[in-house]
């Protein structure tokens, strides 16, 4: 009985099928069939600090998409919502060491948190210098003993290409790792759903969600959101996702935010830019000025609808550096 439409072979082998189709269709990288890496051709790049970063499939085109100048060196590919191994990340971190040492971006979930630091470890006891920035910007989760911090969500992305733009520019490691840790520091997110995506191992929708209700505050993999309401008019999803955002860091003064609206995988654009027009009038109202914007799906969980809201404080750097050339598959402007 078939129980889920999708575009595949065999749910075992998508996420191996979908790397084959990424090398055909992208020349500039170079994919480890074996151990589902994916390098940027030109690594390792000498007297530049290489950036590795990586988690489970399916949030594409995070993290491979993302893969080339101006951003990561190599992304590790796990299984569908499944963290990479540890040997993975080493393999990617020596392959890219071109002797200025390699930065982890690494998103704040248990899996990823552990094969990164073990992978650091290794690398180390081989003379590879690592540092790590671990992403934790979901305002979503409240703090309690039972929980790991907040997940790494929306702001991932920013963090890769400002890091990854500092990295191209000839910055060491140290002040690539500063940088990464002031956009963690100055950026949060909030994110709703109005469906479940399906991981095409299981064969099923990840969580049931009522035609007539949306999850607030809802997890990239399907984790529960703060709450679960009626669904309600853009306008006022706007307001649910920016109000926490606002009250957990000041946005106003300084040189602006940029504003990120990112789709969930099953959202059209159309309905992206809408949103964007609706957080634009939010943060108009809160006295907080919009200096860059992006709009799209760059952080999905498979074809979840839905959004997520992402503002990253600024300075005159980071926005020198968000501004500089980058050629990815999935992010390009510049070049």
């Amino acid at each position: 009985m078939i129980t889920m439409k999708k575009l595949i072979n065999d749910p075992a082998h998508v996420v191996s099928e979908a790397l084959l189709g990424m090398a055909e269709a992208h020349p500039e990288l170079r994919v480890d069939q074996h151990n589902k890496i994916i390098y940027r051709v030109s690594a390792p790049v000498r007297g530049k600090v290489g950036v590795v970063s990586g988690g489970g499939s399916g949030h594409e085109p995070l993290h491979g998409g993302f893969v080339g100048v101006g951003m990561l060196d190599a992304a590790c590919a796990g299984e569908v919502f499944t963290s990479p191994v540890p040997d993975q990340v080493l393999r990617a971190t020596r392959a890219v060491d071109a002797g200025s040492g390699v930065l982890h971006i690494v998103k704040n979930y248990p899996g990823d948190v552990m094969s990164f630091e073990m992978a650091a470890e290794l690398a180390a006891e081989s003379g590879v210098e690592v540092t790590s920035v671990v992403v934790d910007d979901d305002v979503a989760v409240r703090e309690r003993p039972h929980t790991v911090g907040r997940r790494g969500v929306g702001l991932t992305v920013l963090v890769e290409k400002i890091a990854g733009a500092a990295a191209e520019r000839g910055r060491g490691l140290t002040e690539v790792t500063d940088v990464a840790r002031r956009v963690n520091a100055g950026g949060r997110s909030m994110g709703v759903a109005l469906t479940s995506g399906t991981v095409p191992a299981v064969g099923r929708p990840t969580f049931e969600l009522p035609e007539t209700d949306m999850e607030v505050g809802i997890g990239i993999h399907g984790e529960p959101g703060r709450e679960r309401l009626p669904l309600a008019p853009a306008s006022r999803v706007a307001e649910y996702l920016i109000d926490p955002i606002l009250a957990d860091l000041d946005f106003t003064g300084g040189d602006g935010v940029i504003a990120f609206v990112n789709g969930l995988g099953g959202t059209p654009l159309i309905e992206l830019y809408l949103m964007y027009h609706e957080v634009a009038r939010v943060l108009q109202r809160a006295g907080v000025r919009i200096a860059r914007s992006l709009v799209g799906s760059y952080i999905t969980s498979l074809e979840m609808a839905g959004c997520s809201v992402t503002l990253l404080r600024t300075d005159d750097d980071l926005l020198r550096l968000w501004d500089a050339p980058v050629r990815t598959p999935a992010l390009r402007w510049g070049l």
